[in-house]
C-alpha cells in the first residue's frame, strides 16, 4: 500500500490548553478509586511516601531523546538535522527537544517541521498554519498543516537526517502519524535516515481494539489498515509503515528504555504532556479511542472542558436514561454516569456556551474496550436524537475507517452486529505487526 497524496483531507483536533496535569487527577465517580488504585497517578508522590513504594509505583522510563543524547549520539552527530516535533517533544524535565538538539555542540538543527496544532501545540484543531521562524532559535519552521501536508524538496534541501519526536495518543484517528508517514516517505526518496525518538504508548501496547481501516477510506486522520487502538509506539509504527505500507526508508528507532507493553503512562514516572490541546488526561486518551467517532456527528465531545472526550452530550438528550441504557450493555471495565456540561471554545462550535446533557465514560480499568463502548453509545444516542441527528458523513467514515459503522447505526443494527468480525481482523493485524515490535 502506497502513501496516498492528500488534497484537503478530513481532519480532527482538540482545542484547549496544554500542560502537565496528573493523568487521573481529575477522575471522579464510581470507577475513579479503582482506576487510580490500579494505574497509579502521574502526579509527583507525596513527600512522606516510602522510597521503595515510590520506585515500585513509578519506574523511571528513559525517553528516546534522553537515550539519544547519552547513548546514541552517533545517529545525529555532525549531521544537519530536520526536526519534526511540537510542544510534547521534551525530556522528563520539560526541556524541549528543539532546545536540547540546538544547544548541543555536535548537532546542527537546520529546519523545524510543525504538525497539526503547530510547533508549540496551541493552535485550534483544523486551523491552517503558516511557515515561520522559531523566535528562540532562529530556525525556520515549515508547517505541515496548512498549504501542504507533505514535505517539499526545498524544505529538505539542507537536511541529511530527519528526526521525529512527538508524544502521540496512539489511536488510529490522529494526524501526527500521517505527518510522520510523509516524513518517512520523504526521507526514503531523499536517501537520508528517518530517526524516531520513541516514547511510550500512553494507553498500553498490549491492548489492541477496534476495527481495521478499510484502505478505501484512507485519509489524513487514518492512512493505514490498522485498528483504532493499535497498541504500537510511534517507533514501531514507523517500522511498520516502512516495511508494510509502501514507504521504504532507513528508519532507525531510539527506544524508550524501560517501557513495557503493559504499562500505561502513569506507570512510567514521566510527567504527562497533553499530546494535543484537548486531551487533558490519560483517561481522556483511553476514552478517545471510542468517543472521537462522535466528531462526525452533531454530538459534543466536551471540547473546551476539563473532561474532553470523557463525555458526550447534546441539549436534547436525557443523561439518566442514556446512562441506564449504556450500563445495560455491561461492557467490562467501564460504567456510564449521567453528565451535564457546557462545551467551551472549539473550532467545531458544537453547542459552545450551551448546557448539554449526556454521559461520562467512567473507567475502572485501562483495557476496557473503548471502541465498542463508542459504538454502543452511537447506537443509543442515534435512537434518541431522531430529527436532531445529522452525519458529517465523509468525516465520520474517515474516522471509522469504513462506512459500515454509519450504515449499521442507520439500519438499527446492534453494537454486537456492527462490531462482528473486529476481533478476527485485530488478530490478523497483530500477526502482521509482530516483526516490527521493539518492546516486550
Amino acid at each position: 500500500m502506497s502513501i496516498p497524496t492528500m488534497g484537503r483531507p478530513g481532519r480532527r483536533g482538540f482545542p484547549g490548553r496544554w500542560g502537565f496535569p496528573s493523568a487521573f487527577s481529575t477522575l471522579a465517580g464510581s470507577g475513579a478509586l479503582l482506576l487510580a488504585a490500579t494505574l497509579g497517578s502521574c502526579a509527583a508522590p507525596a513527600e512522606d511516601a516510602p522510597e521503595a513504594a515510590v520506585a515500585e509505583a513509578a519506574p523511571q522510563v528513559r525517553l528516546g531523546i534522553e537515550v539519544l543524547l547519552t547513548d546514541s549520539l552517533h545517529l545525529v552527530k555532525g549531521k544537519k538535522v530536520g526536526l519534526i516535533t511540537n510542544h510534547s517533544g521534551t525530556d522528563r524535565n520539560g526541556k524541549t527537544t528543539i532546545d536540547l538538539l540546538h544547544e548541543h555542540p555536535d548537532i546542527e538543527v537546520v529546519a523545524l517541521f510543525g504538525p497539526e496544532h503547530g510547533i508549540r501545540g496551541d493552535a485550534l484543531a483544523g486551523v491552517d498554519l503558516d511557515d515561520s521562524v522559531d523566535e528562540k532559535t532562529g530556525i525556520p519552521v515549515y508547517s505541515l498543516y496548512g498549504a501542504t501536508f507533505e514535505f517539499k524538496p526545498e524544505m529538505l534541501a539542507n537536511v541529511d537526517a530527519l528526526v521525529y519526536d512527538i508524544m502521540d495518543i496512539n489511536v488510529r484517528y490522529y494526524t501526527y502519524p500521517s505527518t510522520m508517514a510523509y516524513g518517512i516517505k520523504a526521507a526514503g526518496e531523499k536517501g537520508i535516515p528517518f530517526i524516531v525518538l520513541d516514547r511510550p504508548n500512553p494507553i498500553r501496547g498490549d491492548v489492541v481494539q477496534g476495527n481495521v481501516l478499510d484502505p478505501a477510506f484512507s485519509s489524513f486522520v487514518g492512512l493505514y489498515p490498522v485498528p483504532m487502538r493499535h497498541g504500537l509506539t510511534m517507533g514501531e509504527l514507523a517500522r511498520m509503515i516502512s516495511g508494510e505500507f509502501g514507504a521504504p526508508a532507513d528508519v532507525r528507532v531510539v527506544p524508550a528504555e524501560g517501557w513495557q507493553r503493559s504499562m500505561t503512562f502513569d506507570q512510567t514516572g514521566l510527567p504527562w504532556v497533553k499530546p494535543s490541546p484537548n486531551l487533558p488526561t490519560l483517561a481522556a486518551g483511553i476514552a478517545y479511542a471510542g468517543t472521537c467517532l462522535f466528531e462526525g456527528t452533531p454530538i459534543s465531545v466536551g471540547r473546551g472542558t476539563d473532561f474532553a472526550y470523557e463525555w458526550i452530550g447534546a441539549p436534547w438528550l436525557d443523561g439518566v436514561e442514556l446512562a441506564a441504557a449504556l450500563n445495560a450493555y455491561a461492557i467490562p471495565g467501564v460504567t456510564f454516569e449521567p453528565a451535564t456540561f457546557t462545551p467551551g471554545t472549539a473550532a467545531d462550535k458544537k453547542f459552545e456556551g450551551v448546557e448539554v446533557h449526556g454521559v461520562r465514560f467512567v473507567p475502572a480499568s485501562s483495557d476496557y474496550d473503548a471502541p465498542r463502548a463508542g459504538v454502543a453509545a452511537l447506537v443509543e444516542v442515534y435512537k434518541r436524537s431522531k430529527n436532531q441527528w445529522s452525519w458529517r458523513e465523509e468525516h465520520f467514515d474517515h474516522l471509522a475507517g469504513t462506512d459500515q459503522v454509519r450504515l449499521g447505526v442507520e439500519a438499527g443494527k446492534s453494537m454486537q452486529e456492527i462490531t462482528a468480525g473486529w476481533d478476527e481482523a485485530v488478530a490478523a493485524f497483530k500477526q502482521r505487526a509482530a516483526p516490527y515490535l521493539i518492546y516486550r
